[in-house]
Formats: structure tokens, sequence, C-alpha cells
């Protein structure tokens, strides 16, 4: 006689889940992407960084259900960390926001005159990338990330 091994019922396996407050294939939490920004030009205000998986919302991602957002004192040596961050295909933008005013200062022409930064090194061309230039892949585990801030006055 052969014998067949015994299904647990569903019930059994979904019960410790719900108690968690987790859904059926859930996974808890999330993992931490770990973010160093190189080439600050000076310790003046802040560096304001969000991550999106918005391709819609990209480089902004105020309001933005799911976004991540931070802003940390500027530096020569900024790091930050996005936590509990779900698996899915992100873009990351950075602004030294040298006089902490909340915006992107611009002089002439729109030609930004504080430091930008992007996931990938993304290429700016008469404007911020597009998404798909600056997303990465955000699995299981946590990631380590450097973006260059950038300044073009």
């Amino acid at each position: 006689m052969r014998h067949r091994p015994r299904a647990f019922p569903a019930r059994l396996i979904a019960a410790p889940a719900l108690a968690l407050g987790l859904s059926a294939g859930a996974v808890p939490g999330g993992v931490d992407i770990t973010v160093t920004v190189t080439d600050v030009r000076s310790a003046e205000g802040v560096v304001r960084a969000c991550m999106t998986r918005d391709p819609s919302s990209f480089p902004k991602c105020r309001g933005v259900d799911g976004a991540h957002g931070t802003v940390v004192a500027a530096g020569k040596g900024v790091t930050f960390v996005f936590r509990d961050v779900k698996p899915g295909r992100y873009a990351i933008a950075l602004l030294h926001d040298e006089n902490s005013n909340g915006k992107a200062d611009r002089a002439a022409m729109m030609i930004p005159t504080e430091g930008f930064g992007f996931s990938r090194d993304a290429k700016v061309r008469m404007g911020p990338p597009k998404f798909q230039d600056a997303a990465f892949q955000v699995a299981d585990k946590p990631e380590n990330l450097s973006i260059r801030m950038r300044y073009l006055l």
C-alpha cells in the first residue's frame, strides 16, 4: 500500500499569517536600500531623495502611493536608507537643495543651479531622464547603491 503525503488544510497555514496581519503570499516588511551620494560640492543645505515605482510621477514623487522619500543634511559623505522597500522596479531622484527652500532652483533658460542625481547614473538630456533609464530592480535582498551628484553651474 502506497502512502500519500498528508496535505495540511489551508486554514492551518493561513491562520498564523492572518494573525500577523499578512495576506496569503505576502512578504513581511521589505528590504533596505542604502544609498551613498558622491561628489556633493558643499555641506550647505540638504539632500532630498525620492524613490518611486510609478513612471508617471518620476522624478517627483510627492503624494505618490508607495513612494519613499527622505531629507538628510548635505555633506561630503552622505548616506541614507530607504527602509522596508517592497520588491519591484524603482527609480531614485536626488536634489542638493543648497538653500533648503524645498525646490530645485534654476537660472536663465531653466538650467538647474543646484545639484541633482539619478539612480543608475541616468543621463540628463534637455530635462530629467525617463523612468526606465534610472530604474533598477528590488528583489528580496538589501541593496547598496551609489549615486553621483551633478552640477551644471
